[in-house]
């Protein structure tokens, strides 16, 4: 389940305590790209580090999923002037470096490299590290009828680990994809997938993770039924 991450007696710690199954992958999933900004993905900004490579792999995965029209659902942190300066936002006393996350700015800027579609995929916007706190998300996965969660993004360490346990918390099975998951630092990221692995979701290779999306079923377009030929049914008389 962890791979000796923190030694044999935590692995037999967590294996008599029940962790580590593996989840139900439904049949909608619908891919959560979590803060993919530029502040994020661009080394350059105080909150960022340069995550080019999770770009790319969440890049595969969602072309991945577009034959099927798998929802894609892209998040940004991004605060007012007023919350972005004043004390409103908690997290920005612990966390000063956010406070440059302002709407309209380029650091909410979803990362252009990424393959968003403006007017088809979603965009939610939060001010905490859960997309699911505080926002629609849960509603809107629901709404489109989705039954599986597969989270992407960054921190792997912040917002993504805090996303996967509401999503759960929210009743959807949660797959994340290593390679699409990205931090600042490779401690407390390999720390946060130990425990999705335990606790909250399945932490897959991409390679899983595309065959996975890949799968799923192309939808029919709206009114094929009415062109299918329709059954005819010849009487017969019951024999006496």
């Amino acid at each position: 389940m962890s791979g000796g991450l923190y030694g044999a007696g935590t692995d037999r710690t967590y294996e008599k305590a029940g962790f580590g199954a593996p989840v139900r992958r439904g049949s909608r999933p619908a891919i959560v790209v979590v803060d993919l900004t530029r502040g994020f993905t661009d080394e350059s900004y105080p909150s960022g580090a340069d995550l080019s490579d999770v770009v790319a792999a969440t890049t595969r995965l969602i072309e991945a999923g577009r034959p099927a029209d798998v929802p894609v659902v892209f998040t940004a942190i991004a605060y007012t002037e007023a919350e972005a300066s004043g004390d409103s936002i908690a997290w920005l006393r612990k966390a000063p470096g956010l406070r440059g996350l302002v709407e309209g700015s380029d650091a909410v800027a979803i990362d252009p490299r990424l393959p968003r579609r403006p007017g088809h995929d979603l965009l939610v916007v939060k001010k905490g590290a859960s997309a699911f706190y505080g926002t629609h998300l849960a509603a809107a996965l629901t709404g489109l009828g989705c039954d599986t969660v597969v989270v992407c993004g960054a921190t792997t360490s912040g917002c993504v680990r805090a996303t996967a346990v509401d999503a759960v918390q929210s009743g959807f099975p949660v797959l994340v994809p290593s390679a699409c998951v990205g931090d600042r630092a490779d401690g407390p990221a390999a720390a946060a997938l130990f425990d999705i692995q335990a606790k909250y979701g399945d932490v897959i290779s991409l390679d899983d993770a595309v065959r996975y999306i890949g799968s799923v079923p192309v939808p029919r377009p709206p009114g094929a039924h009415l062109h299918e030929p329709t059954p005819t049914f010849m009487s017969r008389r019951p024999r006496v």
